[in-house]
Order: structure tokens, then sequence, then C-alpha cells
């Protein structure tokens, strides 16, 4: 029961259509709408650029009295929309209309082609009726313009102890953006509108924070857990609304952070783990749509198992609902993981773990991929080391190796990939300067193999320099040679000392190269390779410490080290204080806030500083988390660039 609806291609980038008929303050105007063509049918559609059918996944037209679905394409004459069989738009003058409704935001041109075929006593009405208020566009011109479409969701709570905070900053004036404003809407768990407000951004790269405590004391709110909306009006340059969010609580029981719940609805999710004994995993649905999701349209799956187990209820409009996995699959255990049979209804979904000493963290799954295929030149492009084969180590997968003293590092490869029946693997431990140090090989994992590798135990007997580097999930074409490319894997943390676990999930890419080979290396902004670093490091709010992990992949042999600035920047852009970090190549760097910038430093950025990573000589990889005082907690996750 997926949604028909497009929403992302690989090829062409985002949709703004459904954004379009999906907004928040474009659903209460289509009811108007609907309203208005029910009153006045017969109703003759023109529908020129093949919108009904993705209109109707979210608005109910069953009242209007449709008398023909007329087309402008030669081609689509006789195809069946929404149940009629297409005719021709120059067959409109003997529809019998009593209105004309052209399925189009900037209607005027379209109704101008066919002004000489509107039936003499209809009036025409489009998508227009729709229309979010002009001040809020970027580009009024052009409706479906992505730029007047940077929206996004957050997962928000607060109440009983536990609280969110969305981080940002103000990037899209860096590529010409001006007098940008934000446009945020929260719903509650059973999708109301509870709040909604616009205030201007902060200057040119300032922070944009939201707290879920300020925002229920500002609107005087009972407690909520449901989804704030964001929109960023006039955006340029990204489309994409990136973010940090920290789940924090009134004691360290509940300390996370994860990041932008990637905007584009899609059919499949995995990356979802199953509990440990004790534990609790919830998926976090958040409707992402102004109709509701139907019972039984979404649903879980061990990986590799046909055996999909629905939901027995619907969710609303723009709600969120609490999935209790083990009401599904109370016999799956950790390290076995899920696919999410999404159906496009709602973006990419956080999880909820709570443990049974009452400890709670959140991560979030990763979209999986329905238009991959095996590609078979990646095993002769990629050699086993950084000088065979045309792009050297090819994908990598990086992610830290925290220092083993205090944390035990678990990798669990996920297949992110309707495409994977197989997936031949190996994690190579590198220590802080590049060095290998250990090598797993996993085989030729089936896609139904869940295998976790206690990565701190398997170098537990080696030298690693300082206790800490990295570990990376690379190709193993000697296991097997089946590979597309989107290679992912889920890393778990644990705090030997307290027993906190974060955890966060991820891809690979090909890093640091002069060769371009399908997109790769990949860039923020403009065509590969992307060859430089731009990385939001948000900092924790007093009394949480920072912590920062930043790997040098090379996929084949680049600088010797990096050339690395950690910028810290106050919370309205100017910049207060620089280092320096010289990160071998193949080497990583862990480092904390407190450590690295004085105190006076410190005070001169104030609250809601950040720190920006830049490097124009390489592609890091980073992760960030912050630390309870007297690091009784903590929260890692991959950092996010712009």
């Amino acid at each position: 029961m997926s949604l028909r609806i497009e929403t992302f291609s690989n090829v062409t980038g985002g949709s703004s259509f459904f954004k379009a008929v999906g907004h928040p303050l474009a659903a209460p105007k289509a009811a108007i709408l609907i309203a208005r063509l029910a009153s006045f049918g017969p109703v003759a559609v023109y529908d020129p650029l093949g919108l009904l059918s993705g209109l109707a996944e979210f608005y109910d037209l069953s009242s209007i009295d449709f008398c023909g679905i007329y087309v402008q394409d030669v081609e689509k004459v006789g195809q069946e929309v929404f149940g009629h069989a297409a005719r021709p738009v120059t067959d409109l003058p003997s529809s019998g209309a009593r209105t004309v409704f052209v399925v189009a935001f900037d209607s005027q041109r379209l109704e101008g082609h066919i002004a000489h075929l509107i039936p003499k006593q209809a009036g025409v009405v489009s998508l227009d009726a729709m229309r979010v208020p002009e001040d809020m566009l970027n580009d009024p011109g052009h409706y479906l313009s992505k730029f007047n479409w940077a929206t996004n969701f957050a997962w928000f709570r607060d109440g009983d102890g536990h609280h969110t905070r969305v981080v940002s900053a103000n990037y899209w004036p860096r590529y010409g953006a001006k007098g940008t404003r934000l446009w945020a809407c929260l719903f509650d768990g059973e999708g109301r509108p509870i709040a909604d407000w616009t205030e201007p951004m902060p200057p040119t790269d300032g922070t944009v924070v939201i707290d879920s405590r300020q925002v229920r004391e500002r609107f005087n709110l009972s407690p909520f857990c449901g989804s704030l909306f964001l929109h960023i009006i006039g955006a340029a340059g990204h489309d994409v609304v990136k973010y940090a969010l920290d789940t924090y609580g009134d004691d360290d029981s509940v300390m996370s952070c994860t990041h932008d719940a990637n905007a584009w609805p899609a059919d499949l999710y995995a990356g979802l783990p199953a509990p440990r004994e004790g534990e609790r995993v919830s998926l976090w649905i958040q409707n992402s749509h102004p109709t509701p999701i139907p019972a039984g349209a979404v649903g879980l799956n061990l990986m590799g198992s046909a055996d999909i187990r629905t939901l027995d209820r619907a969710v609303p409009a723009f709600a969120t609902l609490e999935l209790d996995v083990a009401s599904l699959f109370p016999e799956a255990r950790w390290p076995q993981q899920f696919e999410v049979q999404a159906g496009k209804h709602f973006v990419r979904p956080r999880y909820e773990i709570a443990a049974a000493d009452g400890r709670r963290r959140m991560a979030h799954a990763n979209v999986e991929r329905t238009d991959l295929k095996p590609d078979p030149k990646l095993p002769l492009l990629t050699g086993g080391a950084v000088d065979k084969g045309v792009v050297g180590k090819g994908h990598i997968l990086p992610a830290p190796l925290l220092p083993m003293g205090r944390w035990r590092t678990v990798l669990l490869p996920t297949p992110m990939s309707t495409a994977q029946t197989e997936l031949p693997v190996k994690a190579v431990v590198y220590d802080r300067n590049g060095a290998a140090v250990a090598e797993h090989r996993f085989g030729n994992l089936k896609r139904s193999d869940s295998a976790a590798l206690d990565v701190t135990g398997l170098v537990a007997d080696k030298t690693v320099v300082d206790g800490w580097g990295h570990v990376e999930l690379v190709y193993d074409f000697d296991a097997g040679t089946i590979a597309d490319g989107w290679l992912h894997a889920l890393v778990r943390y644990e705090d030997v000392t307290t027993g906190h676990v974060a955890e966060t999930s991820f891809g690979s890419h090909m890093f640091n190269m002069a060769m371009v080979y399908r997109d790769e290396p990949q860039s923020y902004h403009g065509r590969p390779p992307g060859l430089s670093t731009r990385l939001f490091l948000r900092l924790g709010t007093d009394p949480w410490d920072t912590l920062c992990h930043l790997v040098y992949p090379a996929s084949t042999q680049w600088h010797a080290t990096s050339d690395t600035g950690l910028v810290l920047v106050r919370r309205d852009g100017v910049e207060v204080a620089r280092k320096r970090l010289a990160i071998p190549c193949g080497g990583s760097q862990f480092w904390r806030y407190r450590e690295m910038f004085t105190e006076a430093e410190r005070l001169a950025a104030g609250d809601h500083a950040y720190v920006l990573i830049r490097d124009t000589t390489c592609r890091l990889f980073g992760y960030h988390g912050c630390l309870a005082a007297g690091d009784t907690a903590f929260s890692l996750d991959h950092m996010f660039g712009f």
C-alpha cells in the first residue's frame, strides 16, 4: 500500500510537488478547494502535467462529480487516470462541465493554452487555490522551485523528564540567500497543530536552536511528543534542512543525538536493530502527510525474510506513533535487524532504545534503495591496497574506534538496497596514524545474516597508539563479487564504566581520489569530486562537554596529512578562535572541546556556539557527541556538512 507519489530520484533529485500539496498550510486550503469542486460539478479535469494521481494520494476526491479527465500529451490519451480513460483536451468543449479543474500551480499559462476550449458556462479553478502565502516563497513565479520547499521534519518531545533540541546553522546565505526566515509548526502525537511561529534566521553562519522546553514555555503547552515541521523561507543553494537533534533528560539516563530526517519519504528503511534481552526498541512513525496512514499499510520484517507483519491501526495525518517492535516480533533479538515497510508514508524514522537500567538512546534507520543493481565494474576497479586499482580501496565506510579504556565499539553490516542479496565485506582497523593493526573478514554475508563484530575485542591484544583509531568496512572481492556501492553499517558504542550506549548508522563513499566514478567522491554542493570538508560541530550546553572524532579516509593515496581548521563560531556567526590539526592520511583524531579550546575562548564563544571544521585539502568524515557532567552519559552520531 505504498503511496503513488514521486519523492526523490537519484537522477533528478527531490520532488517538490508532494511537498507543495502536503504542506501544513496547504492542507486546509485543499479542503476548501475540494468542497468547492464538489459543489459546482460536474467537473472536467485538465491534467497536463500528470499530477492528479499524486494529489489523490493525499486528498479524498470521491465527493467530486467528475465528467472526464483531459490531457495534453497525445501519448497519454486512453491511459487510465484516476479511474477514467484520459481524453484529448480538444474534447473539452463537449464535456458538459460546470467547472474545469486545472491540476497545476502557476496555471495561467496553461489556462491560456485552452481558453478557447473551456465551455462558456464553466468556471476555472486550479491548484493555485492551495498556495501558501506569497511571502513564504523564494521564487513566486515558479511555485514548484525546490528552493520554495526547503522543508523537513524533526521528532520533537517534551515531558516526563524528556526534552529535545534542534541545532543547525544559517548556511543558505553562503549560496546567495537573503533575508532567510524560519517557519515552524509543531504537531502533537495526534497530528493536531499546537503551535506555529515565524522568526528571522540569525546572521550568516549563525546558530539556529529550537529547544523543546523553551517552546513549551513560550506557548504554554502540555507535554507533547510529535513532529516539528521546519520550513526555511528564502533558501538558496541547498533545499535540505540539516540539523543535529539532541535528546536529553532531567537526569543522565536520557542522552543521545541523531540528525536530520531526510526530507523525502521512502518505500523502505533498514538498519533498525532488534532488542537485546531486557531492552525495548520503539520505532517512531511520524506521518509526513495530510492523509491518514491506513491500518496494515506499514510493517516490519526481519532482514532477508518474507514474513512481513503490519501495524493493525491507522495513523492520523501528521500524527506520531510509537511502535514497540516486540509487538510484531517478540522473538527477535540483537544482532538481528529489521526492514521497515514504510510505503512513502513517513520520512526517515527515529528509533528509541530503552535499556533495562532505564537509560535511553535514539538513532535513525536509513533509506533502503530500490533502484540499484549490482555493479560488475566495481571488483575490476577496486584493489586490495591503495596502490592497486584505479579507485584503490574504492568504497569506504569509516567509523571511530573510541578510546578502548572507556568504550567498546561494535560494528554490524546492514543491507541497504533491495539488490543486496549478499555482502562480501571485511573490516580493517587502523590506529590514529593510519597503520592497519587488525582485519576481520566477514566472508560473503547473506541478506539474512546479522554478524556483529566486537571491534574493540578484535584489537584488544594489539598495540593501538593512544588506544583509539578507526575501523573501515570495505568490500572483500576475494569473498564475492556482488556489490552496488551502497554499503552501510550500524556502529554501537558501549561505555564500559556506566553502561550508557550510543549508536549511529551511515553509508560508504569513495574518499580523496582524483578520479570520479558514478558521482564519487561525493560533493556536498556541485559536481564531484568532493575533496574538501565543511562540517558542523554543534556544542553541548553547559555543563556538557563535546567530543569529536575526525577520520581521514583515502581510497587512493592522498596528501600525507590534512590541513584542518577548527573554527569556533559564536551564535551570531562571528569567529572567536581557530585551531589547526594535521591528521595523517588514513588516520584519525579524537578530541574534546574543553581540551582543544581555552576557557577564555569558550567564554568568548558563549552559549550556542559551534565549531566549523574546514579543510580545503581533503574530505574528512566526522562524528560528534556530548558528554554529561562527570562523563556519566554520552551521545554520538555522524556529523553533517554543507
